[in-house]
């Protein structure tokens, strides 16, 4: 019988990301839902959540926000530190022991109206799939207004 290639089904993938994310102490509520692991924001000024998820046959990581607001203080900060976020999520994956890896971060507006920053991940495995999220949570944690609910 032929090997199959495949890997890990998404539903393993994810399962075993949110037990690594649990794990962590990073997040507020965390759960797998329509196909995502969505893990809340544990102090942002604003509702925002970090995701796992399968796109166009890829799995991506992603922070996503309703706010305007809350992306734009993003965005101030990075403008004014002159930072670019691919080197700060770099920095953390190394942090996390992965190295070699130079993600590549896409910012826009959804088509459901979400202020999304999102990096396709560059293998379909469990052990990846968190070490991004945990890496997009350091970094994007000392953002803007992302820390900002933490001492209310």
């Amino acid at each position: 019988m032929p090997m199959s290639t495949a890997g890990p089904s998404l539903a393993a993938i994810l399962d075993d990301a949110r037990s690594r994310a649990e794990a962590s102490g990073a997040f507020g509520a965390i759960g797998i839902k329509s196909g995502r692991l969505v893990c809340h924001a544990r102090a942002s000024a604003s509702p925002a959540s970090y995701r796992i998820f399968e796109d166009g046959g890829r799995l991506w990581v992603a922070l996503v926000m309703a706010d305007r607001w809350l992306s734009g203080s993003i965005e101030t900060d990075l403008l004014h530190t002159g930072d670019k976020v691919e080197d700060l999520i770099e920095e953390e994956l190394v942090e996390l022991g992965l190295t070699g890896h130079h993600p590549v971060v896409e910012h826009f507006r959804s088509d459901d109206l979400l202020f999304t920053f999102r990096t396709p991940l560059p293998q379909r495995d469990a052990a990846t799939a968190a070490a991004f999220l945990l890496a997009y949570e350091a970094c994007f944690r000392r953002l803007g207004d992302m820390e900002a609910g933490s001492g209310d």
